[in-house]
């Protein structure tokens, strides 16, 4: 394998483009260049090496009635888009069986022991270890009752290689003056960080890689071949290499279908508000007001406050209500906020098992992939540039892919 197009150009994407270029390939990336559409530009910028376990779980289904965005939660379903999610929940469902749960906890578990790792060494790569902020994250919780609950639940919970402890009063107290009163508790976990900007960061990956001579198309695949490995332009043009690597975020199952692939892939979109306008220290980490359904973030850039889980197409426009609602527990919280804020909705692209699906076409082996990593997008998008590169440079794997297999999906 000795030239490859990636279709695709996220983090994920651009972290396997620069990853097989330093391993010698000759690289091409396919890209619409609208780096807003997707989550890897409006996420919360969270390394979340503690998120082993799956949504697809039945605890998350019963409490899905109390979660809903019309009882102030943050999960809703875009009603005109059902025909999208019905198929789609039934798989979600199905993947909730306790044993299949438990075989992705532990997929999930191998896949984000060296995430935070894997960060470290991209941004070596790149030549920016100053993007990756390995200082943990927070939860925290606004009333007493919210914080027992929440605790008690944490204590039960597996979170992989990363750690948590209960904050003590300084660690609380640090919250004095950018909310309008302090937290009555909160968990603060060791092992996760964040980047100091998502956009950033996919920023400096892509000048390392068009440094190094690789090549970018500002393009839409409209048709594509394995054998060869084509891609049909949506401008007429056509590119061809040795191999393919798919990595289109929420589009892939459009993509891989072009393939005769199936892969159930749904848009599960995320809303932020950012502020240039802030006093939430450098220094303070990620924190996740779990009663508020907001995680909040301090970038290069600004504050961020993200939320929602709102499944249908990711085509589809915001809606009006979210940017409210957020903006609604921007000032429950107290937080200085800009009055004109940024506002942004991109979706993250799920399958049903909360699995990504990384690995090697078995019908037509120069194709690879890798995509469906729901919410853990950015988290994983280093370590599944290795585990890519590894694949492509026929060399074994750090561990087994079989639970990432596309083929899962027949």
């Amino acid at each position: 394998m000795k030239s490859i197009l990636i279709i695709g150009g996220g983090l994920v994407g651009v972290s396997c483009a620069l990853r097989l270029q330093a391993a010698g390939l000759a690289v091409t990336l396919i890209d619409p260049g609208d780096k807003k559409r997707g989550a890897s530009y409006g996420n919360a910028g969270h390394i979340g090496s503690e998120q082993v376990s799956p949504w697809s779980a039945w605890e998350n289904v019963l409490r899905a009635p109390r979660s809903s965005f019309g009882v102030g939660g943050p999960l809703d379903f875009r009603w005109t888009d059902v025909a999208l999610w019905t198929p789609w929940s039934m798989r979600f469902l199905a993947a909730c069986d306790p044993a299949r749960f438990a075989r992705g906890r532990e997929a999930l578990s191998a896949l984000l022991e060296d995430a935070l790792p894997a960060w470290q060494r991209i941004a070596d790569l790149a030549g920016r270890p100053d993007m990756v902020i390995p200082h943990g994250h927070v939860t925290a919780w606004m009333t007493r009752e919210g914080a027992e609950r929440g605790l008690a639940a944490f204590a039960k919970a597996q979170w992989g290689k990363a750690t948590w402890r209960e904050m003590n009063a300084g660690e609380l107290a640090r919250y004095s003056g950018v909310l309008s009163r302090l937290p009555q508790a909160g968990a603060v976990f060791s092992g996760t960080g964040q980047v100091s900007d998502p956009q950033g960061a996919r920023d400096a990956m892509l000048a390392s890689f068009t440094e190094r001579g690789g090549v970018i198309v500002a393009d839409s695949v409209v048709g594509l071949s394995a054998t060869p490995a084509r891609a049909t332009l949506a401008s007429g043009g056509v590119r061809e290499a040795d191999a393919l690597l798919v990595s289109a975020g929420a589009w892939s199952g459009r993509v891989m279908a072009m393939l005769g692939v199936r892969a159930p892939v749904i848009g599960e979109r995320g809303y932020h508000l950012q502020s240039t306008e802030t006093n939430w220290p450098r220094d303070l980490p990620t924190t996740v007001f779990d009663e508020n359904f907001i995680a909040v973030s301090r970038f290069t850039t600004g504050l961020r406050c993200t939320s929602f889980v709102e499944f249908g197409s990711p085509d589809a426009p915001g809606d009006e209500r979210k940017w409210r609602r957020l903006r609604q527990r921007i000032d429950e919280l107290g937080l200085q906020f800009s009055p004109t804020p940024e506002r942004w909705v991109g979706s993250r692209p799920s399958l049903p098992d909360f699995l990504p699906a990384i690995g090697r076409l078995e019908r037509a082996p120069n194709v690879l992939y890798a995509f469906g990593h729901a919410h853990l997008g950015l988290t994983e998008a280093p370590i599944t540039s290795e585990l890519m590169c590894a694949l492509a440079t026929d060399k074994a794997p750090a561990f087994d892919l079989a639970p990432f297999r596309v083929e899962r999906f027949g």
